[in-house]
């Protein structure tokens, strides 16, 4: 019961860390799209799509060596340190001097200064990621909390103040440069790890015979999820690529929230449980039910009130975004489960197979968008759903033999809430259908959904609902036993 509630305990410490970020950063987004043209953030998309594949690179899937090994010493992180550095350094060398090229590929000779100096993030990054994984190693979320909002505030803050002087995309490039600076200089005041003066290639070479095909596999997610951002601002306007990437900000908000929170614990705890397969199953099927329960209403009920949302936040300059907005809520519903699943392979030790199911997946994928880029931007977010549902079947695979929880399993565990959320849509749906003002029928939807979510979890006896108010009374009464 005590593992219980640490892990708990950490799950909870991310989730909030999350929520605080992802709603400053909500409310900063939207205050700059009041302030900054569409055309200015389809600008930025393009250069966070490159630095987005570079820092990729920059983890070059270290860090979930370092969690994943059993017993990691001060020697096995210094080694990765160092590497890092070196590593992200000859990274951003190389962005440097390619940057007017890239900016010629997009027709877009203004490009090449923004691409040189939000590069940097993938040199902070570079000291960022090892005490990260120190951090997850040790069970240690509540530092990821005060780095997290401290980063996010201030970053926030900074692109404000920048947007209202008329800096336009100079904001932009501020706010993400600040926040990744400010979180990593946090981290490295509060995390006691300091990296000592050794370094071994050997155990190196060890952690990198496991990581190596965690980079290519993280290679290939980054590249093929970017790859649509590619296309859309080579193919068509930067306002085309605005609208898609706005669509898919909102619901990447909340599945952040949830998704990061359950794949930065689970792998760690998983991973101590390595050796015992009843209980790294066990993990993973309440992990998927868990996840399911929380996320399927959030996206359902976004996609659902997604118009009125965007006219009250963003105003009618953005109302374009909605469809792909409501696109994303479908395909983001399922980003748990896949979560549960691949942490469960690497757990295990299989990053070969993790390889193999990216490659399958990745094929697939490119395959549908290839098919799709001609026929409008529509038709690339719809790839994007197709592939994420045929991942379902993909990354379910393994662990019918792993931890035999066939898909069918895993479907069977999902029902209840997937059901419930759908019923819980049409009714929002309907509400929708009124004819009330924006600012009435919003809030009536969410609080309408809530309500009707929570009762008929009740109703029907929905265990997640159970488990989940259990844990949170025992957490409450352990505290309020520590207070007394």
């Amino acid at each position: 019961m005590e593992k219980k509630l640490t892990v708990v305990s950490n799950l909870m410490w991310r989730f909030f860390e999350r929520c605080g970020a992802q709603l400053v950063s909500f409310v900063v987004s939207v205050v700059l799209a009041r302030l900054i043209a569409p055309e200015v953030y389809g600008l930025v998309s393009i250069v966070t799509v490159i630095t987005s594949i570079l820092l990729v690179f920059a983890d070059s899937g270290m860090a979930n060596s370092l969690i994943q090994k059993k017993d990691p010493d001060d020697l096995d992180f210094s080694s990765v340190f160092y590497f890092n550095l070196v590593f992200c350094a000859l990274l951003y060398t190389g962005l440097f001097f390619a940057a007017p090229l890239l900016a010629s590929l997009y027709q877009q000779p203004a490009l090449t200064p923004v691409i040189r100096v939000l590069g940097l993030t993938v040199l902070v990054s570079g000291v960022k990621n090892v005490q990260q994984a120190y951090v997850s190693k040790t069970l240690q979320f509540k530092r990821f909390f005060f780095a997290t909002l401290g980063g996010t505030l201030l970053a926030g803050l900074v692109g404000i103040v920048l947007a209202l002087r008329g800096f336009g995309v100079w904001a932009l490039v501020a706010k993400e440069l600040v926040n990744v600076t400010v979180n990593t200089a946090i981290l490295w005041l509060t995390v006691g790890w300091r990296p000592k003066r050794m370094f071994s290639f050997s155990r190196l070479k060890g952690l990198l015979s496991y990581g190596w095909k965690l980079l290519v596999s993280s290679l290939l997610d980054t590249t093929y999820n970017k790859l649509q951002q590619i296309i859309i601002g080579l193919k068509y306007s930067q306002s085309d690529l605005a609208f898609y990437d706005r669509g898919n900000s909102l619901p990447n908000l909340i599945v952040e929230n949830v998704n990061s929170s359950i794949d930065s614990v689970l792998l760690p705890v998983l991973s101590t449980e390595q050796d015992h397969r009843d209980q790294v199953r066990r993990m993973t099927r309440r992990a998927i039910k868990i996840s399911t329960y929380i996320m399927m209403p959030m996206m359902m009920g976004l996609a659902v009130c997604a118009e009125p949302l965007i006219r009250l936040l963003l105003t009618e300059k953005w109302l374009p975004c909605v469809p792909y907005l409501r696109i994303f809520c479908f395909s983001y519903a399922f980003y748990p489960i896949h979560t549960a699943n691949l942490n469960a392979i690497k757990a295990m030790g299989r990053s070969d197979l993790f390889l193999l199911l990216e490659i399958l997946k990745k094929g697939l994928g490119v395959a549908a968008l290839l098919l799709a880029m001609n026929y409008g931007v529509y038709a690339i977010a719809l790839s994007l759903l197709f592939t994420t549902v045929a991942a379902l079947f993909i990354n379910s695979w393994p662990n019918r033999k792993l931890l035999s929880y066939s898909f069918i399993n895993q479907l069977a565990d999902m029902t209840p809430a997937m059901l419930l959320t759908g019923l819980m849509g049409l009714a929002v749906y309907l509400l929708g259908r009124l004819g009330l003002r924006d600012w009435l029928t919003l809030p009536l939807q969410v609080l309408t959904g809530a309500a009707l979510y929570i009762l008929g979890s009740r109703l029907a006896h929905i265990d997640s609902f159970d488990y989940v108010l259990g844990i949170v009374k025992r957490i409450l009464s352990r505290k309020k036993e520590a207070d007394s």
